[in-house]
């Protein structure tokens, strides 16, 4: 093992963290599945910044890091769904982005060229309004309710950041596609 793979290490390790978190939140055990969940995030915070800062990036750094991070992420959105915590409606529609953004990366790679991961803002935005969402649920399931309009509002962010991000993706994508086709 070489330093240059310690941020690959830290992401292999999040992947781990994710049975955790959803067995604490089948169990109801909010707060320790906030913990958790808290953990895989600062890792997710580490990994990254060790990869920038000492220069440490590679191509499978690239592709495991945002798995770790959406296997989290909808893990939990799939559960806290399950528990009746987050409505099924915003469920349904960050697994289909996901699945519309996935296929789209699939098709580019196949059809066009080597896809290159590339997350935009809007994209990033998504990320933290979804985590931002499961850790307020987790927080007011587990340690005090929050107020509803905060949640509310958490809500639609997610909402309106993954329809951005969605549609952002197959128009950027799209139009690459097809100005590559043209070629």
């Amino acid at each position: 093992m070489k330093a240059r793979d310690i941020p690959n290490i830290i992401t292999a390790l999040r992947f781990l963290l994710v049975p955790p978190v959803v067995l604490l939140l089948l169990q109801e055990r909010f707060t320790a599945a906030l913990i958790v969940f808290g953990v895989a995030g600062f890792s997710d915070g580490l990994d990254g910044f060790l990869a920038k800062r000492y220069d440490w990036r590679s191509r499978l750094g690239g592709i495991m890091d945002p798995l770790a991070d959406k296997l989290l992420v909808v893990s939990s959105f799939l559960t806290l769904g399950w528990l009746g915590l987050i409505p099924a409606w915003l469920v349904l529609l960050v697994i289909l982005r996901d699945l519309v953004i996935v296929a789209g990366a699939v098709f580019y790679h196949m059809r066009i060229e080597q896809f290159e991961a590339e997350p935009s803002i809007a994209s990033k935005l998504n990320t933290a309004a979804q985590i931002l969402l499961v850790l307020a649920v987790l927080y007011s399931s587990g340690i005090q309710v929050l107020p509803a309009v905060l949640m509310d509002v958490l809500l639609y962010s997610v909402l309106v950041t993954t329809l951005w991000s969605g549609f952002d993706y197959v128009w950027t994508w799209g139009r690459r596609a097809w100005q590559r086709r043209g070629r």
